[in-house]
C-alpha cells in the first residue's frame, strides 16, 4: 500500500493536520498495520518537497502546534493517475509458506507437521476475523477489510492442501536436484 497515495486520498477531502491524517488512516484502513507519526510526517514532507501537498497553516489551539496540509493540484492529479492505475497481477507470487516447506525438505524435516501447524494458525485468524466482521457496529470498511484477509487465507489454505497431498513428489524433486 502506498502511504504518499493514502495520504493524499485523505487530503482530498480537504485541509488537515498529521495527527487527524494518521487517525482517519487508521479507522478507514482498521485491518491495515497503523501508520506511525514519524511515517505520516516524514510522508508529509515528502509530498510538500515534491510539490503534491502545501502548507496551509500552523496553530496551537491551546494544545501542541500543528500544521495544516492540503493537495495541491499536482497532488490531486498524481492521486487520480494511481488510482486509477490497474494493479498488474503477479506472474509469480513469492510465498513465505511455500520457501519454508521447500526448506523443511531441504533440512530433513517434517513438512507436513508445518503446513498442519501453519493450517491450524490460518483457521484460528480466520475465526478472529470472523468474529471482527460480524461484530455488532462493525462497519462496512472493517467487514470488506476482513473479507478481503479471509480470502485471502482461504486460497492459502487450499494451497496448503493442494502441497500436502503433493509432498512425496515435491520431496523427491527437492532431493533429486
Amino acid at each position: 500500500m502506498s502511504t504518499r497515495h493514502i495520504l493524499l486520498g485523505l487530503l482530498a477531502g480537504g485541509p488537515s493536520h498529521g495527527y487527524d491524517l494518521k487517525r482517519r488512516h487508521d479507522e478507514r484502513f482498521p485491518q491495515a498495520r497503523p501508520l506511525a507519526y514519524g511515517q505520516v510526517y516524514t510522508t508529509l514532507q515528502r509530498l510538500v518537497r515534491d510539490g503534491l501537498a502545501e502548507v496551509e497553516g500552523t496553530d496551537s489551539d491551546g494544545g501542541p502546534e500543528r500544521t495544516t496540509y492540503h493537495s495541491t493540484e499536482e497532488g490531486a492529479r498524481e492521486l487520480a493517475e494511481w488510482a486509477g492505475r490497474i494493479a498488474p497481477p503477479a506472474p509469480f507470487v513469492t510465498n513465505e509458506i511455500f520457501a519454508k516447506v521447500v526448506v523443511s525438505i531441504l533440512a530433513g524435516g517434517d513438512p507436513a507437521a508445518y503446513l498442519r501447524e501453519q493450517r491450524a494458525a490460518h483457521m484460528e485468524r480466520m475465526r478472529e476475523l470472523t468474529a471482527v466482521k460480524t461484530a455488532t457496529g462493525a462497519d462496512l470498511a472493517t467487514v470488506l477489510s476482513a473479507d478481503y484477509a479471509l480470502n485471502h487465507l482461504d486460497a492459502e489454505l487450499r494451497w496448503m492442501t493442494t502441497t500436502a497431498a503433493r509432498l512425496t513428489t515435491l520431496t523427491a524433486e527437492v532431493d533429486s536436484a
